[in-house]
């Protein structure tokens, strides 16, 4: 019988499961802790999901019924987070996380370059906070140059995960459109939005290809790797959630999250417009 699974790379821990694909029974899980952050300065090293994920693994794995084998995985993570890279894709910097702050006044920085909130709502669906990778991506570049100068990629979390299992630098819609430089409606990069950031940098090879729903991100020990998504978008699926639907996650962070059938744009910035993983 086929096996897939499923992996939730949050701010507080990895956790595997692994379903039957006929029934979605669950026949194994586990899970492994991150290190504890304390916002405003809330930072990971990514090397630590990276051992998480193989803690979880390694113990999901020993529970499988003898002969099964897990045919696809895909990974789910903690949106927004910058994880900066080097050439060797090495982190030139521990990776900000969504709740870290020290971003807020990029916030606001780049708010004022683009002239208003709402020229950034019709840009990309949202408007810049601190959670965003671009402002992250801004506090970079302005506090440490050096790394600035060393870094070679930009990834999410869940992109990193994805990443180490496939050698491949790839996203979804899902949290392409929660970094702030990439847009729903038109699905595309705003790379005129990555030149507020630093205009002098070519981009194209920065930020991973955004990838479809249905494609596949690379192999892993012969296994197929989904692209995965950020994790509110993963529960919507998992929810099944259909336009006029609404759902309440209470976890490490609250959120109140909606389907829509077409890209909203919330020049006040209390709406997030994101697009989901199906696109």
């Amino acid at each position: 019988m086929p096996f897939v699974a499923g992996v939730d790379s949050s701010t507080q821990s990895t956790k595997v499961e692994i379903r039957d694909l006929d029934s979605g029974e669950i026949v194994a899980s586990s899970s492994s802790p991150h290190p504890a952050v304390t916002p405003p300065c809330s930072e990971q090293d990514p090397h630590s999901w990276s051992e998480a994920f193989d803690s979880a693994w390694q113990a999901a794995l020993a529970d499988l019924p003898g002969g099964a084998r897990v045919e696809a995985i895909s990974v789910a993570g903690q949106q927004h987070g910058m994880v900066a890279l080097d050439t060797n894709d090495e982190p030139v910097h521990p990776a900000k996380l969504w709740n870290d702050t020290e971003s807020a006044p990029d916030a606001g920085w780049l708010i004022k370059q683009l002239g208003s909130a709402e020229a950034w709502a019709d840009a990309v669906g949202s408007v810049p906070v601190a959670a965003f990778t671009a402002t992250k991506l801004s506090w970079l570049h302005r506090s440490h140059p050096d790394e600035w100068a060393r870094m070679a990629r930009v990834l999410l979390p869940h992109d990193y995960l994805t990443h180490r299992l496939t050698g491949a630098f790839t996203t979804d819609r899902g949290d392409a459109s929660g970094t702030g430089y990439w847009s729903p409606a038109t699905g595309e990069y705003r790379w005129d939005l990555l030149a507020v950031i630093d205009g002098e940098r070519d981009w194209t090879d920065v930020v991973p290809t955004v990838l479809g729903p249905l494609d596949v991100a690379g192999h892993w020990n012969d296994i197929a790797v989904a692209v995965g998504t950020g994790d509110n978008m993963a529960a919507a699926l998992g929810l099944g959630l259909a336009p006029g639907d609404a759902a309440l996650s209470v976890g490490t962070s609250g959120t109140a999250f909606a389907v829509a059938d077409a890209p909203t744009a919330d020049p006040t910035g209390a709406v997030a417009g994101f697009a989901d993983a199906t696109g």
